[in-house]
Order: C-alpha cells, then sequence, then structure tokens
C-alpha cells in the first residue's frame, strides 16, 4: 500500500510553518490517540501514520529532503539514506512517539522541550534580604559612604555551604534519578512533580553537617559599606547584587535591598530638587528694609536684601542653592518665606514709641492691607441693610 503524502496526512499546505504543523499534529493526535479510541485499530493506524510524518516534517533537513525526493529520501531500497537519513521513521522506532508526544504536549504536562526531563538545580537560590538606612539631609545632599551591619544566612564554614560533613558527600536521588522531579501516566497524559525524596534537589547528603545541620549556611552578622549618591531622595533603594542570604546546597546568594530614608531637618524642607526654609523678620526690617543672613544646605552663608515694607509670605528665591540632583552637575533652588515677626516684651521706651507710631497712623495710610480690609467689612455690613 502506498503511503499517503505527509502534508495530506497532517491536513496543511506544503509551505506550512513550523507552528501551523505543531499545531495540526497536536489537534489529530488527540482525536486519533490510542488511550481515547481502545477498540479502534483504524484510529491507532492513523495516530501512527500522524507521528511519522510530523517526526519528517518538524526537521528542517527531512523536510527539505522529504520535498526534493518524496517517500523515497528515507528508503534505503530505492537509494534513501544519503546525508543521514537512512531508516526515517523506522530508526526511531515506536518508542519515538514519546519524544515527540511531550515536545508537542510538553506546556500542558510540565516536559521540557525536546522529550528531555529536566534537571533540578543542586542549589537553591538564596532569599533578598531588606535594610532600612536613615541619613540626614546633608548627608543625602553630599553623598554618603554608611557603613551597616546585616544579620543574614551565609554559607557554612565548616562544610563550605555543600551541608555535607566533612569527608562525606552527596549522592543521587536514586527515585528520581537525580533530575528532581518524577514523572507518572495518566492516560496520555504524562504528570511531572518535585522528588519527595530529595525535595526536589535532585541529590540526597549522606551526613548532614553538624553546623549547619545540612542547610549549608549559618545565621551571621556581616558588615558592608553602601555607596548613597548625592541627590538621592527619601524612599529610595539601592541594590547590593550577591550580598543577601547565601544559597542552600551551593546556591546563587539572593541580594540586599538597601532602603533610604532622609531624617526632617530643623531648618530645610525638601521638594525634590528645591529647598524651603521659613525666615523670620524683624518688624522694623521689614518696615524699613535692611540685609539678613541665611544658612545654606553646604554648611554657608548667603546675604539677601528684604525691601522696604515687606509683607509675611512674600517668597526670595536663591537659584541653584538648593539640593544636588541625582547624577547631574546641576542644582535645585532655595526658596525663603518672610515671616514678619511681631515684637514681644516691649521696654518701656519702645511701648511709648509704639504709641506714638499708632497715633500718628491714625492719621496717614501705613497700612494698605487693613485699609482695604476694613472696606470689605464696610461694603459687607451696608450690603446687610438692603
Amino acid at each position: 500500500m502506498a503511503k499517503r503524502d505527509y502534508y495530506d496526512v497532517l491536513g496543511v499546505a506544503k509551505g506550512a510553518s513550523e507552528e501551523e504543523l505543531k499545531k495540526a499534529y497536536r489537534s489529530l493526535a488527540m482525536k486519533y490517540h490510542p488511550d481515547r479510541n481502545k477498540d479502534d485499530k483504524t484510529a491507532e493506524a492513523k495516530f501512527k501514520e500522524l507521528n511519522e510524518a510530523y517526526e519528517v516534517l518538524k526537521d528542517k533537513d527531512k523536510r527539505a529532503a522529504y520535498d526534493r525526493m518524496g517517500h523515497a529520501a528515507f528508503d534505503p531500497s530505492m537509494g534513501g539514506g544519503a546525508g543521514g537519513f537512512g531508516g526515517g521513521f523506522g530508526a526511531r522506532g515506536a518508542g519515538g512517539f514519546s519524544d515527540i508526544f511531550e515536545e508537542v504536549f510538553g506546556d500542558f504536562m510540565g516536559a521540557a522541550g525536546g522529550g528531555r526531563a529536566r534537571r533540578a538545580s543542586s542549589g537553591v537560590e538564596g532569599a533578598d534580604v531588606r535594610h532600612d538606612l536613615k541619613i540626614t539631609l546633608e548627608q543625602a545632599f553630599k553623598g554618603y559612604n554608611a557603613k551597616i551591619k546585616v544579620a543574614t544566612m551565609k554559607a557554612c564554614g565548616t562544610c563550605s555551604g555543600s551541608g555535607a560533613e566533612k569527608g562525606t558527600g552527596v549522592k543521587t536521588c536514586t527515585l528520581c534519578q537525580g533530575s528532581g522531579t518524577v514523572r507518572s501516566r495518566q492516560g496520555f497524559f504524562t504528570l511531572e512533580r518535585t522528588c519527595h525524596q530529595c525535595g526536589g534537589a535532585g541529590q540526597i547528603i549522606e551526613k548532614p553537617c553538624g553546623t549547619c545541620r545540612g542547610q549549608g549556611r549559618t545565621l551571621s552578622e556581616k558588615n558592608l559599606t553602601v555607596s548613597v549618591p548625592a541627590g538621592i531622595e527619601d524612599g529610595s533603594r539601592i541594590r547590593l547584587t550577591g550580598e543577601g542570604e547565601a544559597g542552600l546546597r551551593g546556591g546563587a546568594n539572593g541580594d540586599l535591598y538597601v532602603f533610604v530614608s532622609v531624617k526632617p531637618h530643623p531648618v530645610f524642607a525638601r521638594e525634590g530638587a528645591d529647598l524651603h526654609c521659613e525666615v523670620p523678620i524683624p518688624m522694623s526690617t521689614a518696615t524699613l528694609g535692611g540685609d539678613i543672613e541665611v544658612p545654606t544646605i553646604e554648611g554657608g552663608k548667603a546675604r539677601i536684601t528684604i525691601p522696604e515694607g515687606t509683607q509675611s509670605g512674600k517668597t526670595f528665591r536663591l537659584k541653584g542653592k538648593g539640593m544636588t540632583m541625582l547624577r547631574r552637575t546641576t542644582r535645585g533652588d532655595m526658596y525663603l518665606h518672610a515671616r514678619v515677626e511681631t515684637p514681644v516684651k516691649l521696654s518701656k521706651r519702645q511701648r511709648e514709641l509704639m504709641e506714638e507710631f499708632a497715633q500718628l497712623g491714625a492719621k496717614a495710610s501705613n497700612s494698605p492691607e487693613c485699609d482695604s480690609f476694613l472696606k470689605k467689612v464696610k461694603n459687607f455690613w451696608d450690603s446687610l441693610k438692603d
């Protein structure tokens, strides 16, 4: 009986893509699988035919040979077999089906591509560690090398992280043969589970280390230096690769994450790269005008001129006197907010002068905001009479 064209068997066009071939095979294999058609010999024959067609067409080299020569490319009696294709599907035999079926249905069953069992790594990666670091605003401005102590798990010094007592070793798990997983078949599905005997490690420690009890690591405190960049903001985090917990049985270390918080400052309030400072101004200076000195974040002083008649709430801007910007050479600005202070605990002479000033003020308009407010109040009261 002549063999059917492989493309016809799968129901695809000759130029079908790999994904189209895989999709067609998956659909038909589910339909004609022997476990779903136990009493149908025709389904079993179709299933083998599908398997043979897909085994050839999924391989680029075999597919190219088949496109040139058809079935003769795999028939030794017809000169086939040149270039390594002799035997074709028959070289794999019926047992080769399991590899093909797992390759196509591996995403449903958890099997690895190519029909090969996944090997579990003998080590388990260590957990990440968090450390909270508080710094001052000045340290955030300049940058800071912080020395910290971190309590974490490190590789056991007795067994060098292997988890095994000196002079002993580890052996391959007899249940999973070192793969870390065990398989069982249910119908036409292959289920894969973590090996319960070795916990997925693929190895079993013959005699656990007495110090770490087979864990390969112990709790310890280590000293580290964290480079805090200039301009860092509150709530930022710094990652130190490999400084977290040591892995189990030689697994990779986790990372250390340093979360930075900036303490409140007694003088400055930060807003992004800008600084704000509330500056009390004596009533006499606000009235007559004058110069005052204010602090800067780098520890210096800046002089600003207070104009005559300055009111509370007036803002002065000092350009480039704010915070350092992260990974930049520029700085933010500093904003000074005037707060005119009313004098207290007046001497007898000061009181006399203030009383004299008040009497003179009654005859001259020296308080425009008060005059404006009183005018609004008068209008309000007049509107109530209507």
